[in-house]
């Protein structure tokens, strides 16, 4: 089983940065593709951001110019650097990862991020 634990989530001003770390167990890591999502309050859990095994990424709409996935192969570790921060990113973050198609059903417990003044 795939154990992923998110941190680095907190309170923030908007306009305000926080980076999130996701760290994974097992040996999957760097054949996977690993993706950031997020789930506001009586909101679907949302997609943000991608990155491949190969380093291409991929954002949603509602964040790109704004927020940067990247990844540690050696660390087993997926980031999400986000600036400019706006109310509406207020949200629980996940990471997950994906083999070819199939996204894993397993979910960490998550980093909450609140953008408030």
């Amino acid at each position: 089983q795939v154990q992923l634990v998110e941190s680095g989530g907190g309170l923030v001003q908007p306009g305000g940065s926080l980076r999130l770390s996701c760290a994974a167990s097992g040996s999957f890591f760097s054949i996977a593709s690993l993706g950031w999502y997020r789930q506001a309050p009586g909101k679907q859990r949302e997609l943000v951001a991608l990155i491949t095994r190969d380093g291409g990424t991929n954002y949603a709409d509602s964040v790109k110019g704004r927020f940067t996935i990247s990844r540690d192969n050696a660390k087993n570790t997926v980031y999400l650097q986000m600036n400019s921060l706006k109310p509406e990113d207020t949200a629980v973050y996940f990471c997950n990862r994906k083999i070819g198609s199939i996204w894993s059903p397993y979910w960490g417990q998550g980093t909450q991020v609140t953008v408030s003044s």
